[in-house]
C-alpha cells in the first residue's frame, strides 16, 4: 500500500496497544515502524541497477513474517535497555512494536504487486489482490482515528477511536474480499462459456475503489481482459482478446531475467517486439495497453534472441482520460457484445516513443 496508509496503520496499531500516557509517542513510533519495511528500496538501489532485481527484491526479506518478528524484538530490546517509556511498560510496548511492524506486510499482501511473506522459503509472492495500492476508503478511517488520538492524548475517547478506525478499515478489507469473490464467480461463468475454464487468471480492483474490477485470463496466444462493475453490470462478463508473442516468449523463457519475472508475477506477462527488442509487460498493474512495469529483456540477433541487461521502459499515457472513463464505467454498463471480441494485435511491433 501507499506510504501514508502504512504510516497511519502502524500508528493506530501501536497507539491502541501502548499505555495511554504514552499515546503520542506510540503514534510516532508506530508511524516509523509502519513505513520501515518499505525503506528496503534504499539498500536495494545501492546494490543493483537492474530494474528486474529491484522490482522482485522489494517486499522480500524486509516484508517476511519470518524476519520481522526478530527485527521488532531487537528494536524493543534496545529501547528497553535504554530505559524510558519502553522500560516502564515493556509488555505492552513489545506487542505494540510487533503489531505495528507485522501489519505492514500483511496489508501489502492484499494488493496485486506480490509480497514475499515467507521469505526465504522458495514460494511465489502472495498477491490476494483485493484492494488497489491507494484506496482512500481504507485509509480515511485510520487517518481520522490517529488524528483523534493525537489530540485526545490520555482521554478515554482515544482508544475507542483507534479501535473503531482499525475495525472499520478491517471491515473494508473484508468487503474487498467479498467483492473479489463476486467478480471471480462472474468471471468463472463467462470464461467457462468460452472454453477457458482452466485458464490461469487473476482479478484486481481498478484504482481507488472496490466497485470496478479487471479480470485477465491467459490464453495460448496471449490473454483476454474484461471488466466487472458490481454496481452497474447485470449481463455476463465480456472479454477482449489481446495477442502476445508466444513464440518469442518460449525462446527467451530460460533467460535469468525472464525466469525471475515469471516466478514473481506467475507468468502474467505480455511479450511484444519493439525496435528489435523483446519487451515484457506485467499484466497485473495497469490495463491494456498501458502498464506500470515494462522491461526490455532481449535483442533480436537475426536467428534468435540474445539476452540484454534488463531495462525498464515507460510509455506515455493519458491518466486523466483513463480515470474519467473508469469513473463512468463504475456506474454504466457498456452495450451488449457477443463472446470474446478481438482487440488490436497487441504483439505487433510498436514504434518507439520518446
Amino acid at each position: 500500500m501507499d506510504s501514508l496508509t502504512q504510516i497511519v496503520l502502524g500508528a493506530a496499531v501501536a497507539a491502541a496497544i501502548a499505555p495511554p500516557q504514552h499515546r503520542r509517542a506510540a503514534l510516532l513510533a508506530g508511524a516509523a515502524l509502519g513505513t520501515l519495511p518499505d525503506l528496503d528500496v534504499l539498500p536495494i538501489n545501492l546494490i543493483t541497477s537492474d530494474p528486474v532485481a529491484r522490482m522482485t527484491w522489494h517486499r522480500s526479506w524486509s516484508h517476511s513474517l519470518l524476519v520481522l518478528p526478530f527485527v521488532a524484538w531487537a528494536l524493543w530490546a534496545w529501547f528497553r535497555s535504554r530505559g524510558g517509556r519502553v522500560a516502564q511498560s515493556p509488555a505492552r510496548w513489545f506487542w505494540a512494536m510487533q503489531g505495528a511492524l507485522l501489519t505492514h506486510p500483511v496489508l501489502d499482501a492484499f494488493t496485486v504487486y506480490g509480497t514475499q511473506l515467507l521469505w526465504p522459503l522458495p514460494m511465489p509472492p502472495v498477491m490476494w489482490s483485493s484492494v488497489f495500492i491507494i484506496d482512500p476508503l481504507y485509509t480515511v478511517w485510520l487517518l481520522l482515528a490517529c488524528a483523534i488520538a493525537w489530540f485526545a492524548r490520555e482521554r478515554r475517547i482515544a482508544r475507542p477511536a483507534l479501535v473503531a478506525g482499525l475495525a472499520l478499515s478491517s471491515l473494508y478489507l473484508g468487503l474487498s474480499l467479498f467483492a473479489k469473490h463476486q467478480v471471480d464467480r462472474a468471471a468463472d461463468r463467462a470464461l467457462a462459456a468460452q472454453g477457458l475454464q482452466n485458464a490461469p487468471r487473476f482479478s484486481v480492483p481498478m484504482p481507488f475503489n472496490i466497485l470496478l474490477w479487471r479480470v485477465v485470463a491467459m490464453t495460448p496466444d496471449g490473454f483476454v481482459e474484461g471488466e466487472r462493475s458490481l454496481v452497474a453490470d447485470e449481463r455476463p462478463m465480456r472479454f477482449h482478446r489481446h495477442a502476445s508473442d508466444a513464440r518469442a516468449m518460449a525462446q527467451v523463457r530460460d533467460f535469468p531475467a525472464v525466469q525471475r519475472l515469471q516466478w514473481f508475477n506467475r507468468g502474467f506477462m505480455k511479450a511484444q517486439q519493439r525496435d528489435g527488442e523483446l519487451v515484457l509487460s506485467d499484466l497485473r498493474m495497469g490495463a491494456e495497453p498501458d502498464y506500470s512495469f515494462r522491461f526490455a529483456v532481449a535483442r533480436n540477433a537475426g536467428e534468435g534472441w540474445e539476452p540484454i541487461p534488463p531495462r525498464q521502459l515507460q510509455w506515455p499515457w493519458d491518466a486523466s482520460r483513463r480515470l474519467g472513463a473508469m469513473w463512468d464505467r463504475i456506474w454504466h454498463e457498456p452495450a451488449a457484445e457477443v463472446g470474446i471480441a478481438n482487440a488490436r494485435d497487441a504483439a505487433a511491433p510498436v514504434p518507439a516513443t520518446e
